[in-house]
């Protein structure tokens, strides 16, 4: 057993769970987006952790990240901002026209300071910085590249002086990409399985709906 902090209460957990099996062994509640969990979809549960001995507090995702001894653990809610991207792919135009596209949907991406408290903010450690950069210069095979491991976690966001929403943009490439070539084949068959009842979706769950 480890001792740690979670929210400011001290709880006590196996060495060997993560964040959040340490938050349910504590007898705590997990209330919604806990996909992993079997509580609908995936909601990239994102804390703040310090590490006993260390001054510095790092970001993390709780469903990955195992307690230690001494560990202190703060959840992290992603407010949204006011104004979102607002797009529609059938409105997009042909590969040409890719650079003007990313310019006029995203035109605070060419403000990047390249301050790297994007790539400092990924718990999944991605080049985020310089997945933006490549978006900008039109190198959208490499910049898709970048956000493929993506879980949407809005930390990069969260640490842009420039509001960019990396990670929105790495989304809208890939989406550019996939409006203009083949369908990515897992994307297929897991459509095709939902079609034929062969999977099936709760659209009660927690966390399953999309926000109005």
């Amino acid at each position: 057993m480890v001792r740690l902090s979670i929210e400011g209460r001290p709880i006590e957990a196996p060495a060997n769970c993560s964040i959040l099996q340490a938050f349910l062994h504590a007898g705590e509640m997990l209330v919604e987006g806990v996909g992993c969990m079997g509580q609908g979809v995936c909601g990239s549960c994102r804390v703040m952790v310090r590490r006993s001995g260390e001054q510095d507090v790092r970001t993390a995702l709780a469903c990955e990240t195992l307690v230690e001894d001494g560990m202190q653990v703060a959840f992290l809610d992603y407010f949204t901002a006011s104004e979102r991207h607002v797009y529609r792919m059938d409105e997009i135009g042909e590969s040409w026209e890719a650079l003007q596209t990313i310019a006029t949907t995203f035109p605070e991406a060419a403000h990047c300071r390249h301050c790297s408290g994007c790539d400092r903010a990924c718990p999944k450690e991605l080049a985020v910085q310089q997945g933006v950069q490549f978006a900008v210069e039109g190198k959208l095979t490499a910049a898709s590249q970048v956000f493929d491991e993506c879980v949407m976690c809005n930390l990069c966001t969260l640490a842009c002086p420039e509001h960019i929403r990396p990670n929105h943009l790495g989304l809208f490439v890939r989406r550019m990409i996939a409006a203009q070539t083949l369908r990515p084949a897992n994307l297929m068959l897991r459509l095709q399985q939902i079609e034929s009842g062969a999977m099936t979706i709760d659209f009660d769950a927690p966390g399953a709906q999309p926000p109005r």
